[in-house]
């Protein structure tokens, strides 16, 4: 049985060699871990082949199957981001607000690492050496709980890692992971608050519900994206399509894309017959209102659960508004605070879409996948937060870490 008390006092006695360590030694052990990867590349493919073969003895969907498999090119791109989390300016040490107090007091806002961080994920192994390399920079040590489906993969990229670090004079205990596959330990785990001083979920809504449900550590939520595109009446309709297709098409299994259109009523016979015809040609299922299915022959009836759906796959709700309020008001009903857009020439529109919509990333002409890292120039990051503390959007270094105030005085006393 894993020790979960041992394993929280050991990644806090990390964390402190940590919060010494500079930008350079973090650089350097981050680089040193990238080319270990590369080197240990049979090693770790191995281990993932026992992975590979459990899952096909137990029926695991294909698509699945692709996401817990690891390539020499896979480990390479691996061993790339944690080159490129190096390459990232510090955010430790950053002074964030600089002041002095009437009475002499000197006061700073400096940002520090969080502590210790935990990860709970799912089936993808690449999440292991991503959530270590971001969690390390930020000064973090990390308590990872990889998918049971994932185990050899995670152990072997573990190891691989920890080695790096034992290397560099790290504590090697500044990456652990939890091997024990007992749904009791995971349950345990989220009540570890003594010791952990952030947890962040990646998966399916069941994981990230579960993990809130249960857990007494601080959670972030990260995930689940029921984004919206609303068509407004003043929009580019040759661009609406096109955002349309790639926020829905590009790629269907992630948390970004395009899950429900919001149609302005009056641009129903000008816009949906076009539209289909783009969305039947990528094999996407319709799902719309009355009004919608007017326009759209053969599209199915979207009933009440449809307009609150994280499909993941070639399935997409319609539904038809008079204005851009209507559109607002169904969006903040069904969405899940991740990403959603608005597609219109009319400005006074936009600002409003803007304005009142709840959720973490708001867009005007553009797809909803663009809400990521790196695309938003962060670099990397661990999630997408559709929670508005301690971090909304996506979350990259500087999320992963909190701030203290350093007071310097003169002899001041409080009177």
């Amino acid at each position: 049985m894993t020790d979960l008390q041992d394993m929280g006092k050991r990644a806090v006695s990390a964390k402190y060699k940590l919060q010494t360590m500079t930008a350079d030694e973090k650089n350097h052990t981050l680089l040193t871990a990238a080319n270990q990867l590369i080197t240990h590349t049979e090693e770790i493919l191995k281990a993932n082949e026992q992975d590979i073969a459990a899952a096909e003895a137990n029926g695991m969907h294909p698509g699945l199957i692709d996401r817990l498999r690891l390539t020499p090119e896979r480990i390479e791109a691996m061993a790339e981001g944690l080159k490129q989390i190096a390459a990232l300016p510090d955010p430790i040490g950053e002074i964030m607000e600089q002041f002095e107090r009437p009475n002499g007091l000197q006061i700073e806002k400096r940002r520090v690492p969080m502590g210790v961080i935990g990860i709970i994920y799912e089936s993808r192994p690449n999440v292991t050496a991503d959530a270590f390399g971001l969690c390390f920079k930020a000064g973090n040590a990390v308590i990872l709980k990889g998918g049971s489906d994932a185990l050899q993969s995670n152990m072997a990229i573990t190891g691989v890692l920890r080695s790096s670090l034992e290397e560099m004079g790290v504590p090697e205990d500044a990456l652990q992971l939890i091997m024990d596959t007992d749904r009791s330990i995971t349950a345990a785990f989220m009540k570890l608050n003594e010791y952990v001083d952030l947890l962040i979920p990646r998966g399916g809504a069941g994981l990230i519900r579960s993990v809130v449900e249960n857990s007494t550590i601080p959670v972030i939520e990260t995930g689940t994206g029921n984004c919206h595109i609303y068509v407004d009446k003043d929009a580019d309709l040759t661009m609406a399509v096109n955002i349309i297709i790639n926020a829905k098409t590009q790629r269907i299994g992630v948390c970004n894309a395009c899950e429900s259109l919001v149609i302005h009523e009056d641009i129903r016979e000008s816009f949906l017959p076009v539209l289909a015809k783009a969305l039947k040609a990528h094999k996407v299922e319709m799902r719309g209102d009355e009004k919608v299915r007017e326009f759209i022959p053969g599209c199915h009836t979207a009933l009440e659960e449809d307009y609150g759906k994280e499909y993941l796959d070639y399935i997409i709700s319609m539904k038809t508004v008079g204005c851009v309020e209507e559109a607002i008001a169904h969006i903040n009903q069904y969405n899940t605070g991740h990403s959603e857009s608005i597609i219109t020439e009319n400005k006074e529109a936009a600002e409003k879409f803007l304005k009142s919509v709840d959720a973490a990333c708001v867009y005007v002409n553009a797809s909803t996948r663009f809400t990521d890292g790196f695309e938003f120039g962060f670099g990397a990051e661990i999630g997408i937060s559709t929670q508005k503390l301690h971090a909304r959007g996506p979350m990259g270094l500087r999320e992963l870490t909190s701030y203290k105030y350093m007071i310097t005085g003169n002899g001041q006393i409080r009177g």
